[in-house]
C-alpha cells in the first residue's frame, strides 16, 4: 500500500504520523460538534488517543496541498485481532461532499487490509452515505451478534442517544446497522451477486422509519409500565 495518495490535484491522503499532532485538538472538536449535531455516531475521543493512533501508524488523515485538515480516519481492534473497525471518519464541513470521505475510508480499508489480512473489517453506522462507501469497498449488512461481543468495543456507543435502545434489546437491536468484509468470503462473492446498495437503500429508508416507530412504541409501553409501577409503591 502506497501510504500518500493524491485525490483530484487538491488533498493529500495519507497515513498519520508524528508530524499531523498538532491538528488532533481539531480534529476532536469536530468529531464532537458533529456528534452533537447527528445525535449519533462517532464516539468522544481525546486529542491524546487520537495522537496514540497516529503514533501507531492506524490513523489516515487528509489534508489540502498546504497542509489544512480536510478528514480523518482510525483502526481499532477488538478480539485480539479478529475484527478491525474503521472508526471516526470525520470531514471538515467545508470539504464534504467532495468524495474525500470516500478517500479515506478506502485508504483506511487498505491499511486494515495490509496491518490485519485475515481480520473481518466491521462497521455500525445510521449514514446512508458511509453505507454506500463501505458496500462499494465490498462489505455487507449482518446482525449484531456477528460483531465483536467486546464489552470495549460497545462502550464507544455510550455517546450516541439511542444507546439507551442498544442496551434495552442486549445489543440485539439499535437505529445502526451493522456490516462487514470477511477476507474469508471475498472468493464466495464473486458467485453470487453483490449486496446492491442503491436498489435496496430506499427499502433500507423504509426499514428504518418503520424501526424507529416500533423502537418508540416500546420506549412508551415500558415508560407506562414504570409510571404504574412507580404508582403501586407509592399507595403501599
Amino acid at each position: 500500500m502506497s501510504n500518500i495518495e493524491i485525490v483530484a490535484n487538491e488533498y493529500i491522503v495519507e497515513t498519520a504520523e508524528d508530524k499531523h499532532f498538532h491538528l488532533a485538538e481539531t480534529i476532536c472538536k469536530e468529531m464532537e460538534e458533529s456528534a452533537k449535531q447527528r445525535g449519533t455516531g462517532i464516539a468522544k475521543r481525546s486529542p491524546v488517543y487520537i495522537q496514540e493512533k497516529m503514533a501507531e501508524g492506524k490513523a489516515i488523515i487528509a489534508t489540502t496541498l498546504l497542509g489544512e485538515w480536510v478528514g480523518f480516519c482510525y483502526i481499532e481492534t477488538w478480539e485480539h485481532g479478529k475484527f478491525v473497525a474503521n472508526s471516526g471518519l470525520i470531514v471538515h464541513p467545508d470539504y464534504r461532499k467532495s468524495g474525500i470521505a470516500k478517500a479515506i475510508k478506502r485508504k483506511a480499508f487498505e491499511l486494515s487490509r495490509t496491518k490485519y489480512p485475515e481480520a473481518k473489517i466491521i462497521g455500525i453506522t445510521t449514514s446512508l452515505a458511509v453505507m454506500k462507501i463501505n458496500s462499494d469497498l465490498g462489505y455487507e449488512p449482518v446482525t449484531f451478534s456477528e460483531l465483536p461481543a467486546d464489552d470495549a468495543f460497545w462502550k464507544g456507543c455510550s455517546s450516541c442517544v439511542n444507546y439507551d435502545v442498544l442496551t434495552r434489546t442486549n445489543r440485539k437491536n439499535c437505529l445502526c446497522t451493522g456490516m462487514m468484509y470477511d477476507p474469508l468470503e471475498v472468493p464466495k462473492t464473486e458467485k453470487k451477486a453483490p449486496w446492491d446498495f442503491l436498489k435496496e437503500s430506499k427499502l433500507y429508508e423504509r426499514w428504518m422509519r418503520i424501526k424507529q416507530r416500533i423502537l418508540l412504541r416500546r420506549e412508551i409501553r415500558e415508560a407506562k409500565v414504570r409510571q404504574r409501577q412507580n404508582e403501586l409503591e407509592l399507595t403501599h
